[in-house]
């Protein structure tokens, strides 16, 4: 009436769980191993991004600089338009120029501010645009 049955694996059995672990922990190391890599290839990515990005930041800033001091010499808002260099303009009391390294430009403007209000410009315009890469 009540009988008992054993179930015995072979020998063959615990060598195949061992082939299976071992397959399984070889995948998940290499998953692991391309994960790092491929966040590795990203981090030096986003470095070189933010460089290019900081360049430009201090490419506008020294023009700001140079500006400041143009107008500090010209004195009126007449004297300074006449002394600009060729790439920047001066457009409804706007300093206007681009500050570009091939893939982003960074669009600046600085807006002339009133003597005796103690800074002579402020910022009125600071937009970086970039190209983005196509993946097809």
């Amino acid at each position: 009436m009540n009988k008992k049955s054993n179930i015995s694996f072979g020998p063959g059995a615990s060598s195949l769980i061992l082939i299976f672990v071992v397959l399984c922990m070889s995948v998940l190391g290499m998953l692991a191993l391309m994960n790092g890599r491929n966040d590795a290839r990203l981090s030096r990515r986003s470095a070189q991004v933010i460089e290019a990005v900081y360049r430009l930041n201090e490419q506008a800033e020294e023009r700001r600089a140079a500006l400041d001091a143009l107008a500090v010499e010209a004195g009126g808002t007449d004297a300074l338009e006449a002394a600009l260099p060729e790439d920047v303009t001066l457009e409804d009391g706007a300093l206007c120029w681009q500050e570009t390294d091939g893939s982003r430009v960074l669009d600046c403007a600085l807006r002339l501010l009133p003597d005796g209000s103690g800074a002579r410009m402020a910022w009125l315009r600071h937009d970086l645009t970039a190209e983005t890469e196509e993946f097809e």
